[in-house]
């Protein structure tokens, strides 16, 4: 790092010493007033409506928590069972669409294409107050 000469810290104290007026721009102040002022006749944002969330969420909660329990009390039951009492109670050959086959990946992706599709439309059609 190189060290600062007289003549250097003189320059500088020079150019630090002018203590000339900062004025802004002509109608920078007119500009701020009124972004100040269009932001104060703003109305206020729309508050979330917590009210009609709120049932929705508890619902969800306790299905999610019925869903948890019934889990584990199936898990629990399964390993107390033994594999007799298991390959008894579960059908010998699953569903033909179960098989795995070409036509079964078809239906399945039908399937979800059409669901995806009628949940778009759905809400875009709630999105734009149509319903």
């Amino acid at each position: 790092m190189r060290r600062l000469t007289e003549h250097d810290e003189a320059e500088i104290n020079s150019i630090l010493s002018h203590e000339d007026e900062i004025l802004p721009s002509s109608g920078f102040a007119v500009s701020v007033m009124d972004a100040v002022r269009r932001e104060a006749a703003a109305p206020p944002p729309i508050p979330f409506p917590w009210k009609r969330v709120l049932p929705g969420l508890v619902v969800a909660g306790l299905t999610l928590m019925l869903i948890l329990v019934r889990g584990v009390a199936a898990i629990a039951r399964l390993g107390k069972a033994t594999t007799a009492q298991l390959s008894m109670s579960m059908p010998p050959v699953p569903p033909p669409i179960f098989h795995g086959g070409i036509g079964s990946a078809a239906i399945w992706t039908v399937l979800a294409l059409l669901v995806a599709f009628v949940s778009v439309k759905l809400s875009m059609r709630v999105a734009s107050g149509r319903m």
